[in-house]
């Protein structure tokens, strides 16, 4: 029974891993007692009010009596089966006594890049629990290759002001239809309901394809990553949390540091994504000891530098971010342990999955700073190792034809330190080796006639010798 357990525990994981659906969460249907401003649905004594220049999309799911109802200039109600308004006949309702004007909630400042307003489901639309896997800030909003779900029956308004030009998208389920093509998404654009549904600055733009690289696709969502930060900041107080970890790590795609270990790994055309998250959460995540531990795994793109100041480029690479649930000194210490246990994994399978490289980073409760260790695969480390053995090969068998005579090396010698800190002896003046040096200055001989010149001053005529390091006088003789 613990082994079923178990399994079902891996399968539960592996499904939240692979889910790519992002369901948006508010709505403005008439139902929803969040919706008004007394936080419950109007009953038969109630005065209804819509703010006449409001725009609004409302549906209804069920009929209502009300005694007035005051509606918009520019909006829709979109009625389900058996839905509708009627008038308060008088007649008395024991649940609403006091009869009060009741005002319709603003959706205006509902924003498509506020992380809390989605949540993953999974690929049969259900609602995923919490779980061990999670994404980092700019994931939470609908990526470029994500299927994108208003739930049925429900009416919505979103705004989708955006730095992109275009928001791309898999596709788009609203009333339950799915839009999956470019075509049938135009068509829905050029109905009424779309510009009530949807306002803003942005477009959105239905692909119908998902990501075509196995080593996985970036979000695309780092432009309107300011975005995504303000609105999450707004709804947590306008502030980061307080970690309790020394140099808190900062991952890419996140708004806030976190106490835990980052992996950042570099790899090759033939790393699968899917694959090594798949792998990972079966062999290592899912062990008892980790089970307060998240992961988050992802494509990035980190950007490059020119001493580190100029832009230059951005390079591709998979991050994988841990947290846990430990408290005080042992804030992070699991999820270190974890990153210790991916690299591990990574030195004696990397170049099987197809990676190259991977640098761990850690902060926990216990350290001071940031940990970084970095390892390079076989495959590099095999080229140096063979570049340094053949290196030593060459001079070795250099210095051996040279002691056997058979290899005679350049006649330029360079001074070393040591030979300079020695006084050098003047050779025996011979022939007419020397030469007048005018940068050398002799001592002129004393102004006093009187006093006799020293035995150490040469006359004027003498030839005044110096050593020169580059000059070996062994060599010029035949």
């Amino acid at each position: 029974m613990k082994h079923l357990f178990f399994l079902l525990g891996v399968l539960q994981l592996l499904a939240a891993a692979a889910a790519v659906y992002k369901q948006w969460i508010p709505n403005t249907n008439f139902e929803t007692a969040s919706n008004w401003d007394i936080g419950r649905v109007p009953c038969v004594s109630d005065v209804v009010h819509f703010e006449k220049n409001k725009v609004v999309s409302v549906f209804v799911r069920s009929p209502h009596v009300l005694t007035d109802m005051y509606l918009p200039l520019n909006g829709e109600f979109v009625l389900a089966s058996g839905a509708g308004f009627a008038a308060f006949d008088g007649s008395w309702d024991p649940g609403c006594d006091s009869g009060v004007t009741v005002r319709f909630a603003s959706a205006e400042d509902h924003t498509w890049f506020d992380p809390t307003l989605w949540q993953v489901v999974s690929p049969g639309r259900e609602l995923e629990p919490s779980g061990r896997i999670f994404s980092v800030d700019e994931e939470r909003v609908p990526c470029h290759y994500d299927d994108v779900i208003f739930q049925p029956q429900t009416s919505f308004r979103v705004n989708i002001d955006s730095s992109q030009q275009v928001i791309h998208l898999r596709s788009i389920s609203l009333m339950g239809q799915e839009l999956s093509s470019p075509e049938a998404w135009a068509g829905y654009l050029r109905g009424p309901s779309a510009p009530l549904q949807f306002h803003g600055n942005g477009t959105l733009q239905v692909t119908g394809t998902g990501c075509p690289d196995k080593s996985g696709c970036v979000c695309g969502n780092t432009l309107d990553g300011h975005r995504i930060c303000t609105a999450l900041l707004r709804a947590s107080g306008r502030q980061c949390p307080v970690l309790t970890c020394q140099s808190p790590l900062q991952p890419l795609g996140h708004c806030c540091g976190v106490c835990g270990a980052t992996v950042s790994l570099d790899f090759t055309p033939d790393f699968d994504l899917q694959k090594y998250r798949d792998r990972l959460v079966q062999t290592l995540l899912s062990q008892p000891k980790y089970a307060g531990v998240r992961m988050a795994i992802s494509k990035v793109h980190k950007a490059q530098t020119f001493l580190g100041l100029i832009p230059r480029s951005s390079t591709p690479l998979i991050q994988i971010v841990l947290i846990d649930d430990r408290a005080g000194a042992q804030t992070g210490a699991a999820a270190a342990q974890l990153a210790a246990d991916v690299m591990e994994d990574i030195a004696q399978h990397g170049e099987a999955l197809g990676i190259s490289s991977g640098k761990m980073e850690v902060a926990t409760g216990s350290t001071f700073s940031g940990q970084v260790e970095s390892h390079e695969l076989s495959r590099t480390t095999a080229g140096t190792v063979f570049g340094l053995l053949f290196s030593l090969l060459l001079l070795g068998g250099i210095l051996f034809f040279y002691k056997k005579g058979k290899l005679r090396l350049s006649t330029l010698h360079i001074p070393r330190p040591w030979d300079r800190a020695e006084d050098p002896v003047s050779p025996e003046p011979t022939g007419d080796k020397g030469f007048d040096n005018p940068m050398f200055d002799v001592e002129p001989p004393s102004a006093d006639p009187e006093e006799e010149m020293p035995q150490e001053m040469a006359p004027k005529d003498y030839q005044v010798f110096y050593i020169n390091p580059l000059y070996d006088a062994s060599k010029t003789e035949t």
